[in-house]
């Protein structure tokens, strides 16, 4: 099986379609920015987890979800379950 990676572009998505975030606020430097920032309360940030685990299949822990704090982060945690996920 080959392993599966999240890019940036596929978290861009989900949070446009599970957060109704503007195209232009999720641009090339929103991945370091924390989620408040881009207008992201924590709901919305556990329902783009949510849909992540749909569309992928993992299982994302509630809790760090509700600690992370930027794309960046959440990318290399749905990163981490895929790669766990396929070993």
């Amino acid at each position: 099986m080959s392993q599966r990676y999240f890019t940036f572009d596929d978290l861009r998505v989900i949070l446009r379609e599970a957060a109704g975030l503007a195209d232009e606020s999720v641009g090339d430097d929103a991945l370091d920015m924390p989620f408040e920032e881009l207008g992201l309360e924590s709901l919305a940030v556990l329902e783009t987890g949510s849909r992540i685990e749909r569309e992928y299949g993992i299982t994302l822990d509630d809790s760090y979800l509700t600690e992370v704090k930027t794309p960046r982060a959440l990318l290399e945690m749905v990163n981490e379950e895929l790669a766990a996920a396929a070993a």
